[in-house]
């Protein structure tokens, strides 16, 4: 009885453990070192390579919030010209959507802010990222490492380059509400995110 109970012990801990593991995003083609991933927004469609092989806890994080289809209708809520267009965080309503938690900063994995690159948006602390990202919309090179942590860029635009110029040149206003710079009068929408199949 007591060796029945020990081993019925042993497959629920072993399924916890499984289920917690898989819950990361590796479980989303763990194969694939370069997912790709199609953003339909508001003004078109954008085609993003993720790099897991240089960024695999960022690649993962972003695809689990891909994966429970948390990004959709959320909002691009800062624009700023040659510089980013960042969201993922909010919904229409300016709510702020629910995160799985911190993650590492992986910013020394070799990828650089430049132009067209995906990259994790955070706050002071370099460990902060969460949920949200922007585009780089120039050559952002005091995002990268140096004497202190940069931003982790994680992947890069392969189409829909012309969809960002567009968003990076949409009109924008102090929002005296929330207190924010650079919000498009116009909402930008992020319609959907999907993971397309490999190959």
């Amino acid at each position: 009885m007591l060796k029945t109970i020990f081993v019925a012990y042993i497959v629920i801990a072993s399924s916890l453990t499984s289920a917690k593991a898989k819950d990361d995003g590796s479980h989303i083609q763990p194969g694939n070192y370069y997912p790709h991933v199609k953003m339909v927004t508001s003004m078109g469609d954008i085609i993003v390579e993720l790099d897991r092989s240089r960024a695999p806890i960022t690649v993962n994080n972003f695809l689990r919030y891909v994966d429970k289809r948390s990004y959709e209708d959320t909002i691009f809520h800062r624009i700023v010209p040659d510089f980013v267009v960042q969201g993922g965080g909010y919904d229409s309503n300016f709510l702020e959507k629910p995160s799985f938690g911190k993650i590492f900063n992986e910013s020394g994995n070799g990828l650089k802010n430049v132009m067209y690159n995906i990259t994790m948006a955070r706050q002071s602390d370099p460990h902060s990222a969460t949920r949200q990202f922007f585009f780089n919309m120039s050559n952002n090179d005091s995002l990268n490492p140096g004497k202190n942590w940069g931003y982790t860029a994680f992947g890069s635009v392969v189409e829909g380059y012309e969809v960002l110029d567009k968003m990076a040149a949409v009109k924008t206003n102090f929002d005296p509400k929330y207190g924010w710079s650079d919000v498009p009068v116009e909402q930008v929408i992020l319609i959907k995110v999907m993971v397309l199949p490999p190959g």
